[in-house]
């Protein structure tokens, strides 16, 4: 006769879960586990709120061509995962976020005149 043991939570489901199978959550300063919330945030002051490779995901969408095509933006996005991984060993979501935060920097820069790249 087989004795099974009992299932005990310790926390570590929360921990195991990957973007696509493949890259963890765990070093990322804000992790969203989903890149897709099915329309969750969509209200006025939502995006804030919304997972970071969602707001990518959605923006890929934006053109005229590209409109309800998720499937196909989420395997582009999924590529360019792989290829950043290659080319940095580094966590994707990571340089993802370290590249909206200091595009950000340039974006709000530009309307108080200060370092301006662009003018």
């Amino acid at each position: 006769m087989e004795v099974v043991a009992p299932i005990v939570d310790d926390g570590k489901a929360r921990r195991d879960i990957l973007l696509f199978n493949r890259w963890t959550y765990d070093d990322v300063q804000q992790p969203i586990y989903m890149p897709h919330t099915t329309g969750s945030q969509a209200r006025r002051f939502r995006k804030a709120q919304c997972p970071i490779v969602e707001r990518l995901t959605n923006s890929l969408m934006m053109h005229g061509r590209n409109n309800d095509k998720k499937v196909v933006v989420v395997r582009i996005l999924k590529h360019a995962m792989e290829i950043i991984h290659l080319l940095t060993d580094a966590n994707p979501i990571q340089i993802i976020m370290d590249a909206v935060i200091t595009r950000l920097w340039i974006w709000s820069s530009q309307f108080k005149g200060e370092d301006n790249p662009c003018n």
